[in-house]
């Protein structure tokens, strides 16, 4: 294969990835396909986009259409596992928006059926590569900071307005969304969280609020503590009813402090490490010394096209992924995990007990006012869940 052909499945947030196809900014890549249920979308895709696209409303009619080697999913997030399965299953490569699913059990069963294809799987995870992020996670892994003590992310810079959420049927319910904050605005801080830090909490304690700041069925403050094996603790609160919020991303060790904040990454590094200083020293009140370094960040953001290019390197090279498909699990076993604490309010232990996470769920579905999207695993109307993202 000398050039990957892509068909984008959604063209809301899909829109954005398919004119960067059509615009030649992936090498090695072109835009062949899109699917959209919707007339409006199809019609402003004919004006838009090259006349060699087709245009499709039918997404197992594109997938069946030899037109496609891959496909980018961007459709409302209870269809991505579903859409991606049935891609895999006909041999096509899949890259998905975030979040991987609304629910872990789901997701695992996409997980398996990527692993049983051999195809590539990828997840729109593009702030992995903003150079940010990516410093924090070397320094980490390198050891500059020593074994991680404490995390605390602050990402209130989410502010959505009620006209935000009226603006479709499906936003910020239960049935259409299948969560507020945590589903739609937070699943990069959830994903880069583990990620950077190469750690996964032993158990969660957390305090959505449904409603609070909105006219909303879902989450839209979120306080949660995390404790882990080495006795590490983190907190993590988001909203999208603050102004000016803040996103301010802390991760202390034995060996200093790193902060991320207005786009800078400061190394508070000690010059030994704390429990070899509380060893020796004699002089009651002290601390270890203390360098303030703020860390030079190399090489830009290229963001969404980044993970795309990537996806596309791995089909043709074997280029290793950035972002897994696979990984798409970990942030949002962090999110079931805090909407399962505030509905039992109790800890939950992780790995979670998916089958009530899904039951509970359920309950919600049943009494959500929103329109519906695609509510349980297995065959489904696929035409149905093709909405504005």
């Amino acid at each position: 294969m000398e050039q990957v052909r892509i068909g984008v499945i959604g063209l809301g947030m899909g829109f954005s990835h398919a004119k960067s196809l059509a615009a030649g900014r992936i090498a090695g890549a072109r835009l062949s396909a899109v699917c959209d249920f919707n007339p409006a979308k199809q019609e402003i895709a004919k004006e838009t986009l090259p006349s060699d696209v087709r245009i499709f409303s039918d997404v197992d009619a594109m997938m069946a259409s030899g037109e496609v080697d891959a496909v980018i999913i961007a459709t409302p997030h209870y269809g991505h596992p579903q859409e991606a399965i049935q891609a895999l299953n006909r041999g096509l490569h899949v890259l998905i928006e975030k979040p991987a699913g609304v629910y872990t059990k789901q997701v695992r069963e996409m997980n398996n059926a990527a692993a049983a294809s051999g195809k590539v799987f990828s997840i729109m995870y593009n702030q992995r590569c903003n150079p940010l992020y990516k410093k924090l996670r070397e320094l980490i892994a390198d050891g500059e900071l020593g074994e991680i003590r404490r995390m605390n992310w602050i990402v209130t810079n989410w502010y959505r307005s009620q006209s935000y959420y009226d603006s479709g049927g499906w936003r910020a319910t239960w049935s259409g969304e299948g969560g507020g904050v945590l589903i739609n605005q937070s699943p990069h801080q959830l994903d880069l969280w583990q990620w950077t830090t190469g750690m996964m909490p032993k158990r969660i304690r957390a305090f959505c609020a449904f409603g609070k700041y909105r006219n909303i069925e879902v989450e839209d403050d979120v306080t949660a503590y995390a404790e882990y094996e080495n006795g590490a603790t983190a907190v993590f609160i988001t909203t999208t009813g603050e102004a000016p919020g803040t996103n301010r991303f802390e991760v202390t060790g034995d060996r200093g402090k790193i902060v991320i904040e207005n786009g800078n990454l400061t190394f508070w590094r000690l010059r030994v490490p704390e429990p070899e200083f509380n060893r020796q020293y004699t002089g009651g009140f002290g601390e270890p010394e203390c360098w303030k370094c703020d860390v030079p960040i190399v090489g830009d953001n290229p963001q969404h096209n980044g993970i795309i290019q990537n996806f596309t390197d791995a089909i043709l090279h074997g280029t290793p992924l950035i972002a897994p498909g696979e990984e798409g699990i970990h942030g949002l076993t962090l999110s079931n995990a805090m909407h399962l604490s505030t509905w039992t309010d109790n800890w939950v232990d992780l790995p979670l007990d998916e089958d009530l996470y899904y039951n509970l769920l359920q309950e919600r579905i049943a009494a959500s006012t929103g329109e519906k999207t695609v509510r349980e695993i297995g065959p489904v109307d696929m035409s149905k869940t093709f909405g504005t993202y």
